[in-house]
């Protein structure tokens, strides 16, 4: 009997060959000029985590929120270390957000420094979180 789960890459994995071949067009795109292939691995690693933290959210929003068990899960496998020993959310939301090169705005002083002009995945959850605070 065929079984394709032999056949899936682990997480890693598919992470290393999504961001190389990200990279890879990237330079390409460039005709393959040399001396920003560090800057293409990077951007195409943000890349890939704004796509990850996309699908999480839609996942949540799908199925009724975000839990404190299920995003403590999503930083584990983003390699947030200990994930499981932050009991707020907005404590693992920051985290998320720097160790993914976004502006962190969540903090011990609940979002003042939220920019709305500027595009952030986490603002629906952002809204929900003051709103929790604030009640």
């Amino acid at each position: 009997m065929y079984n394709r789960s032999t056949e899936r890459l682990s997480g890693f994995a598919y992470k290393h060959q999504w961001i190389s071949t990200a990279a890879y067009y990237k330079v390409m795109n460039r005709d393959f000029e040399s001396g920003l292939e560090l800057d293409d691995w990077f951007l195409s690693e943000q890349e890939f985590m704004k796509m990850l933290i996309t699908h999480y959210l839609n996942i949540c929003s799908e199925d009724g929120g975000l839990t404190l068990i299920g995003l403590q899960r999503f930083a584990k496998s983003l390699g947030i270390e200990n994930a499981e020993n932050f009991l707020h959310k907005d404590e693992l939301i920051h985290i998320i957000q720097i160790i993914t090169n976004n502006d962190p705005c969540f903090d011990s002083h609940l979002y003042n420094d939220c920019d709305l002009n500027q595009p952030c995945l986490w603002r629906a959850e952002c809204k929900k979180l003051i709103t929790h605070h604030t009640s």
